[in-house]
């Protein structure tokens, strides 16, 4: 929110070598993919596989899908279905023990943890506000996870960006447009739950009250619903800030090494990827968010709320992160799909 005071926010080559993943060799080349395709035959491929998946991301250069697995019979199955196989050391199930331990054990304002399919690893990342007291605790617990964790350290500081699409503001503070939905027939629209759980009548640019909260969700998620309360138009396209517009015909699950597009009101429209699924984010005070998208994009105060897309699917809401649109940072996004189905709300 802007001026409110608070503060909150690829995948590699297909020849990947870690210390705990290994290529296995293919008869033929994997299928070239759209990422929509990858989307779905990882999907299939992880009903399929069951507990011998490990976690999947899609290699932008090549247009392939990357699955891990635990064994070579599951490398063969990956192979003959068009995807690209690396066997690797930890299971989705370790790696969620690992964040169930970070949960227990590490909960600490400025930190973040996401599961980093290209790694195999939970990568846990603290931020400049954390102490060196703090940093010793988190040292200890992620040491203790052997292998399946590794620690880092960001300059940036992570908040909620409080202001993606056009600008709308309320008490005193500002935030950005998601995307357009309705509910029941009547138009609404998608912002983050940080921005709706401090300002409940929204205006437009202008001044011009178009809405009241209809739904909010922070922390814990990050979204807010709000209906429209004026007669103005709603289109479900997204804010280009060149002169034009971006369709949105609907809503996409994320995936690791997606290309993907932030329209924001305070640093306008950045591309980036997909880096990570599932993140966990402490902005501090209590405010802890699951489950959020992390990119590479970046974003600014003033950008909350606004709209993730890839081509002409709607995919999340921006929340938070570090760094800003100079020196570069990580922001995390709300999954628009959860949204949705949370608020009883469709696309359009």
């Amino acid at each position: 929110m802007a001026g409110a005071g608070i503060a909150a926010l690829a995948a590699g080559a297909v020849t990947f070598q870690t210390a705990n993943a290994s290529e296995v060799p293919a008869d033929s080349a994997p299928r070239t993919l759209s990422i929509g395709a990858a989307g779905k035959l990882a999907s299939t491929l992880a009903q399929d596989l069951g507990a011998d998946a490990a976690g999947t991301y899609y290699d932008a250069k090549n247009k392939a899908l990357v699955v891990n697995v635990l064994d070579e019979a599951a490398a063969e199955a990956v192979e003959s279905a068009g995807a690209e196989a690396r066997v690797v050391a930890n299971s989705l199930a370790e790696l969620k023990s690992a964040r169930t331990t970070l949960e227990q054990d590490a909960t600490i304002p400025g930190t973040a943890w996401v599961t980093d399919p290209t790694t195999n690893k939970v990568v846990v990342t603290a931020d400049r506000t954390v102490s060196e007291a703090e940093w010793a605790k988190l040292t200890k617990v992620v040491d203790s996870l052997g292998a399946k964790a590794e620690l880092q350290r960001t300059k940036g500081e992570y908040k909620p960006f409080v202001a993606g699409g056009d600008a709308i503001t309320g008490n005193g503070g500002r935030c950005s447009l998601g995307f357009n939905v309705t509910k029941g027939g009547e138009p609404h629209f998608l912002t983050a739950g940080h921005c709706t759980e401090g300002i409940s009548t929204w205006s437009d640019s202008s001044g011009t009250v178009i809405g009241e909260n209809a739904d909010s969700s922070f922390p814990g998620d990050d979204y807010g619903l709000v209906k429209y309360t004026a007669d103005v138009a709603h289109p479900s396209e997204v804010n280009l800030y060149d002169g034009s517009t971006q369709a949105i015909s609907g809503a996409a699950e994320a995936t690791v090494g997606m290309q993907v597009t932030r329209s924001g009101s305070t640093t306008q429209v950045h591309s980036g990827t997909v880096t990570g699924l599932d993140a966990t984010v402490n902005y501090g005070n209590g405010d802890i968010v699951n489950g959020l998208i992390q990119t590479d994009v970046c974003a600014e105060p003033g950008d909350s709320g606004g709209s993730l897309f890839s081509g002409g699917s709607a995919v999340g809401l921006t929340s938070g992160g570090s760094g800003d649109c100079t020196s570069g940072g990580t922001t995390f996004f709300q999954p628009v799909t959860e949204a949705l189905s949370a608020t009883g709300t469709q696309i359009g």
